[in-house]
């Protein structure tokens, strides 16, 4: 292997493993012998120092780990600090694939076809900005019409709704004959 290569293999195995890895295992990853692998680290060590790098290779008793340098840990805290993008749990991506197909869509119709509240979960995807109002049904109560937002299409990487995948037919006879199953248990008990 030349050594550019040897030295992106180095790179990587530090990179991809997080934490320290004994100077042994780096050099049967490399296919090298130890010494010739321990040479290769410090040159690539002296370098990353003179070419004033992000970060540096350490070497922790017969093991080297990569790690970033102590005078940018301000630039990782204050990335740190920013709020992450939403998880999305089991529910919320329910409730959000029933207002992507159906809407627009009240709470009370969404919450017919999962047999749930859905208050919760329909705040949280308007607070993700991923749902929103469209305006209200024109009924009793005149209850709120939700529908997915621009932010929605780029989460998902679809250009338009129409890209949605089409749901399988037979799946959909199966859960209803499912449901319908469920449903005959209830009222049997």
């Amino acid at each position: 292997m030349e050594l550019k290569k040897t030295e992106a293999a180095i790179e990587a195995v530090l990179f991809a493993m997080g934490e320290s890895v004994e100077l042994s295992q780096i050099a049967k990853a490399v296919d090298q012998d130890t010494e010739t692998t321990r040479r290769i680290l410090n040159n690539m060590m002296d370098r990353y120092q003179q070419e004033d790098r992000g970060i540096q290779i350490i070497e922790l008793e017969q093991s080297y780990q990569m790690c970033t340098k102590k005078e940018y840990y301000g630039a990782l805290i204050r990335i740190a600090m920013q709020p992450k993008k939403p998880a999305l749990t089991d529910v919320m991506l329910e409730t959000l694939s029933i207002i992507a197909y159906k809407q627009p869509v009240t709470k009370a119709e969404i919450e017919k076809i999962r047999g749930v509240k859905c208050d919760h979960a329909v705040n949280k995807l308007v607070e993700y900005d991923l749902v929103r109002e469209l305006g209200r049904l024109d009924a009793p109560g005149r209850p709120i019409l939700f529908g997915t937002t621009e932010e929605f299409l780029r989460s998902f990487g679809v250009q338009g709704l129409e890209e949605l995948p089409v749901p399988d037919p037979v799946k959909i006879e199966d859960f209803k004959a499912e449901a319908e199953e469920e449903i005959q248990l209830r009222l049997d008990v």
